[in-house]
């Protein structure tokens, strides 16, 4: 059964940054990371950056400092996030596709506390 493993999460302090990762398990080329959502606690889920066939979608609360990068020879993807604030704290969630059906890892948590 082909899995989302994200990883890299943690407790940091306002300000501070954090690095989450994303592959797949085990590491099928044809999975298709797309990008990452994230779900506070008592609210839906909600996208974070996602890779289009335009470009890269950042929501507006994340732009300038969130940024998503696309390792290829890994099949992975990262999620570099800086300047963290206390309503980043969520769990993050990467999602993509494979075989015609849509993949969610399990989930990181991240969480931003003085």
């Amino acid at each position: 059964q082909v899995q989302l493993v994200e990883s890299g999460g943690g407790l940091v302090r306002p300000g501070g940054s954090l690095r989450l990762s994303c592959a797949a398990s085990p590491n099928i080329r044809d999975v298709n990371i797309m990008g990452w959502y994230r779900q506070a606690p008592g609210k839906e889920r909600r996208l974070v950056a996602q890779f289009t066939t335009g470009g890269i979608n950042y929501a507006d609360a994340v732009k300038n400092r969130f940024t998503i990068s696309r390792d290829n020879g890994q099949n992975a993807v990262h999620l570099q996030i800086n300047s963290l604030k206390p309503e980043d704290t969520a769990v993050y969630y990467c999602t993509g596709t494979y075989s015609g059906g849509r993949l969610w890892g399990q989930g990181t948590q991240v969480t931003v506390s003085s």
